[in-house]
């Protein structure tokens, strides 16, 4: 049996040679294009997981593809990931992406909401490059599916930024899983897993299954990450511990947190939220965490993250493969990896 971690540091070394040999550019006689062209390969340089095209190549054999034919469509999912992560880091006022300091400070949020919008425009562009593989009618279907992942993500993204900037409390669970719903589960598993299964042809059945299992998958994955960001090991977590409670960010440890808190603490609490990131100190974050540690509230976060993992590959085992078996048990095993990993 093919070990997960080995599958996806596989299937992403062949991506990056993708993206950094063939896809985007390497240099120009122009000082400022250089410059670009250098920040254009920054993020996609930096070790990372590469969890989403592991997902596209393996949808697409599982559902009876090769995993050649999606490797250029699992290389625009990488790109997709770049882009949207450079203009997170400018939109959260986040300092660190991957281990090192966040492009628009190693730069400036200018030239890094350009290079962000210049790695938006090269992943169409590539896209395009799928016609002479599978032919024309398949390459519009997923390009209508890449649409379909941006106003998806963007409306999430947009859901989370607004509550932050309108101090929104009368937010619950659903709330919630309605925003990963559209930001993390498209773009992490429900998209990347469904333009797998369109590269394979596969039918609207197992297309519909997939957007099933990405949705329930994604808000678990998002889960684990938000508990990641609070209590896991920031040196391979690749991002500043606490972010999320810096940022405001309305993650269900909070939401379940508020709901259980007496009046006062919960007041307490919002207005600590609702400060500006620098204005917040240490003894805030730290208020907020011995709460939530002191309520479970990572433990319910925890317990739910695993009850949607099970549905997700409840949903999973109804579908009708056409594939390779192998790659089916490593999507099962995917599942599993989404919300133990540490990373």
């Amino acid at each position: 049996m093919v070990n997960l971690e080995e599958e996806m540091k596989r299937v992403k070394i062949d991506v990056d040679r993708l993206i950094l040999d063939e896809i985007l550019p390497k240099s120009s006689r122009i000082n400022e294009i250089d410059l670009l062209y250098g920040m254009m390969r920054d993020y996609p340089s930096r070790p990372a997981k590469g969890l989403r095209p592991f997902l596209c190549v393996t949808a697409c054999k599982a559902a009876g593809g090769k995993g050649e034919d999606a490797l250029l469509t699992a290389a625009c999912v990488e790109l997709f990931q770049h882009w949207i992560l450079i203009h997170d880091d400018i939109e959260d006022g986040s300092e660190l992406r991957r281990g090192q300091p966040a492009l628009h400070l190693k730069q400036s949020p200018a030239l890094a909401l350009n290079t962000g919008d210049a790695l938006h425009a090269k992943m169409w562009g590539a896209l395009l490059k799928n016609e002479s593989r599978l032919g024309q009618e398949r390459t519009l279907r997923i390009l209508a599916e890449f649409s379909r992942i941006v106003d998806a993500t963007t409306e999430g993204q947009h859901m989370e930024l607004a509550w932050v900037q309108h101090r929104r409390w009368d937010l619950g669970e659903p709330d919630y899983y309605e925003m990963c719903s559209r930001k993390t589960s498209w773009y992490t598993v429900a998209g990347p897993c469904r333009l797998g299964a369109i590269v394979a042809d596969a039918n609207l059945d197992v297309q519909d299954k997939l957007k099933e299992f990405g949705t329930k998958l994604g808000v678990g994955f998002q889960i684990q990450d938000d508990l990641l960001n609070l209590v896991g090991d920031q040196s391979r977590y690749g991002k500043a511990k606490f972010d999320d409670i810096l940022e405001g960010k309305r993650t269900l440890i909070l939401l379940h947190l508020l709901e259980i808190l007496s009046s006062s603490e919960r007041s307490k609490v919002v207005s600590i939220m609702n400060k500006d990131r620098d204005q917040k100190t240490s003894e805030d974050v730290s208020y907020v965490l011995s709460l939530m540690k002191r309520n479970d509230a990572f433990g319910y976060s925890r317990n739910r993250a695993q009850e949607l993992v099970e549905e997700a590959i409840g949903v999973l085992r109804r579908i009708e493969w056409k594939g390779e078996s192998e790659a089916v048990s490593l999507l099962e095993s995917f599942s599993r990896f989404a919300v133990e990993r540490q990373w």
